[in-house]
């Protein structure tokens, strides 16, 4: 296993990373103490403000990020456009694909909250790959399973509007909620709809709209009382997506 150290960060090394802390990774669950250990002491955690970046886009990739805290969202800049790709949450880790390939960063990657994000030199990461046939497969299903999700917002986009594209993401928020249909966005309205492929303005008309279906929205608290009414307004249902990310 490679003694690398991981890469200098854009915020200060505030310690090192525990086994537990790496266990918390949905990508290193089931790695066993011993190769855990050695990637442990490759690696090291950092505490981010929101808004910092944590990755650059078309950067080689030099290391894995993956978020211990917080909430960190993936985007894509072109000129003076920005698109949200994705939001991560604690055991994600961030743009896998490029770890893996050794091909430059995809996207570019910023903290949306106060986070504590854990690196580890991606060579480190291939070289357990290449040596454990059980990470391999981890690491397998998880890009299949990111591939799969990725396939299934290309359709959306494709065939549904961009009210019918909230109401969807509203149903699975709810489902995900235990206090009957009541949550809180993890994020900003403005986030949430570039992550929808929406501008700020037709999401906060889509949610006023959505009010004749069942949903109230105040602030960054919404509810769903009508989760059959929203079923019925979104229409034909996509493939099931619990074990899914938002």
């Amino acid at each position: 296993m490679s003694t690398l150290q991981a890469p200098a960060s854009r915020a200060s090394r505030v310690a090192d990373v525990g086994l537990a802390e790496l266990k918390s990774i949905r990508l290193f669950a089931e790695v066993p103490e011993t190769r855990l250990q050695e990637l442990a002491d490759a690696a090291s955690q950092r505490r981010s403000a929101a808004r910092a970046v944590v990755i650059e886009e078309d950067d080689e990739c030099e290391a894995l990020y993956a978020l211990l805290e917080g909430t960190v969202e993936v985007f894509s800049r072109f000129d003076d456009q920005e698109t949200v790709i994705d939001v991560a949450e604690p055991g994600d880790a961030l743009l896998l694909l490029a770890v893996m390939t050794g091909l430059p960063y995809v996207a570019s990657a910023r903290t949306l909250s106060p986070a504590r994000v854990v690196a580890i030199p991606a060579a480190a990461v291939r070289e357990l790959f290449d040596s454990d046939r059980s990470f391999a497969r981890t690491v397998a299903v998880e890009l299949a399973r990111g591939s799969y999700r990725m396939l299934l917002e290309v359709k959306s986009l494709k065939v549904r509007t961009s009210m019918e594209r909230l109401a969807d993401w509203l149903l699975r928020a709810a489902a995900r909620s235990d206090d009957n249909g009541r949550f809180k966005l993890p994020f900003g309205k403005r986030t949430l709809a570039s992550r929808l492929g929406m501008t700020p303005e037709c999401l906060s008309r889509s949610l006023r709209s959505l009010a004749d279906h069942g949903v109230t929205v105040r602030g960054r608290n919404v509810m769903v009382g009508d989760r059959a009414a929203l079923s019925t307004f979104v229409g034909a249902s996509s493939p099931p997506m619990a074990d899914f990310d938002l």
